[in-house]
């Protein structure tokens, strides 16, 4: 690319120049110069393009040396950041990097040389796999993804690999590079992700299935075989008519933290949909809560009628009004849930508050305020969040002066339908 200077010198030498070549005598306004003039001018010229020439040399040599340099900072860049190793078409390893050695722990004397298969674990070399992969980057077929290799002490390492052919002139591959980047320690943690998962699928299959004939079968039948051995007389003479209304009170709310715990681990099964059908919200907290200990302590107004899963819906709201009630210090402690507008469900209490940043904080696994006094696991909270975002709502704070108001926003999919929203419009 030349400068405009060096594009101006040149036109101006080679336009006199040619002017001087072809009318040896110059005429100017009408005046003949003499031929001595006409040399000297024309040495001038000579010396004009010669300078012209020297500019267009130096931005010429500058260009390409500005290309070589970006292309050698790129290079460099690659080699820094990643693994970087040339073979030849039967595998061999013409060069390797620094990157490539520390990983590997082959030194570069050891690599050289070599073949590919120093790299892979011994019972993958004779395999069909390994051959097609080789194969195919002699038929000049590019290569990207996760790769298994090994290290020289013997362990496996992951690496996300791009094999790139290169052919020459008759068309035929003589090289591969390979530019790669270590990733074992994302693998390991995808792979304990996955085992996690595992032990998850067995802990909800036994959730769902051994503890379901205990608490909705074996205690029921129990308690109605109990019930129709004593009477009234028996009761009233034993006094325990109140240790059998906590029997029956602690089974219905032991069945409805298992249907509560059944939808929920439902969710880690593959392709699993959460079910849902159309409740008036208001009925269905009522019933849940009047259960409760702390039911008159909880104010309902009316809400919508919405599609929900019942028994995950009723638990995210009760974690939310069992937080707004242990965490507060008022004399009386006093929770509502209302309609804050057309799209959002508002559950307020009269306790401590919280800020969205907090919220932010604690809503993660395991999260607890520091030095906090009441015990608990830190996971009440993450579970709303997950089983709302799960019903595709989301979960925000309206920060107050005293207490906390969580907004639960509802997706405007399923507010179509809704005869409370009609009235507030």
């Amino acid at each position: 690319m030349l400068t405009k200077r060096s594009k101006a010198c040149l036109t101006i030498s080679l336009s006199v120049m040619a002017g001087f070549f072809i009318e040896q005598t110059l005429v100017i306004s009408g005046f003949v110069l003499p031929s001595y003039f006409s040399a000297l001018f024309g040495y001038a010229c000579t010396i004009l393009f010669t300078v012209s020439f020297i500019c267009f040399a130096i931005d010429f040599l500058y260009t390409v040396k500005s290309k070589k340099q970006i292309y050698d900072d790129k290079l460099a860049a690659i080699h820094t950041s990643n693994m970087v190793a040339i073979y030849d078409n039967e595998g061999l390893i013409i060069s390797a990097n620094q990157n490539f050695c520390d990983t590997t722990g082959y030194n570069n004397y050891e690599l050289v040389g070599s073949t590919h298969c120093m790299v892979m674990p011994r019972e993958m070399i004779r395999s069909e796999e390994y051959r097609s992969f080789w194969e195919q980057l002699n038929r000049g077929i590019f290569l990207r993804g996760k790769y298994r290799r090994r290290k020289k002490c013997g362990n496996d390492y992951w690496c996300y690999a791009t094999y790139s052919p290169i052919r020459n002139g008759s068309g035929k591959v003589y090289q591969i590079i390979e530019i790669s980047s270590d990733v074992t320690e994302e693998y390991l943690a995808q792979q304990e992700l996955a085992h996690k998962n595992i032990y998850l699928e067995h802990a909800a299959k036994i959730l769902r299935h051994d503890m379901h004939s205990g608490i909705n079968t074996y205690i029921p039948r129990g308690i109605r075989s109990l019930e129709r051995r004593i009477n009234q007389d028996i009761i009233d003479e034993l006094h325990i008519e109140s240790p059998l209304k906590l029997i029956k009170e602690g089974l219905l709310h032991a069945q409805r933290v298992y249907r509560g715990v059944y939808e929920f681990t439902n969710l880690v099964k593959k392709d699993a949909e959460m079910q849902r059908s159309k409740y008036d919200l208001k009925s269905i907290l009522e019933e849940y809560i009047s259960k409760t200990a702390y039911a008159d302590q909880v104010i309902i107004e009316e809400l919508i009628n919405l599609e929900v899963n019942e028994a995950l819906f009723c638990t995210a709201i009760d974690n939310l009004i069992r937080n707004g009630l242990k965490y507060n210090d008022s004399v009386s402690k006093l929770l509502r849930v209302k309609m804050h507008d057309q799209s959002h469900i508002a559950v307020e209490d009269n306790g401590r508050g919280l800020s969205q940043k907090e919220f932010e904080e604690f809503c993660k696994p395991y999260q607890r305020k520091k030095g906090q006094k009441e015990p608990g696991s830190g996971l009440g909270l993450n579970i709303s969040v997950a089983i709302f975002n799960e019903h595709g709502f989301r979960m925000s704070i309206d920060e107050l002066q005293q207490g906390t108001r969580i907004l639960i926003q509802i997706n405007e999919d399923y507010l179509d339908d809704c005869t409370l929203i009609r009235n507030l419009k």
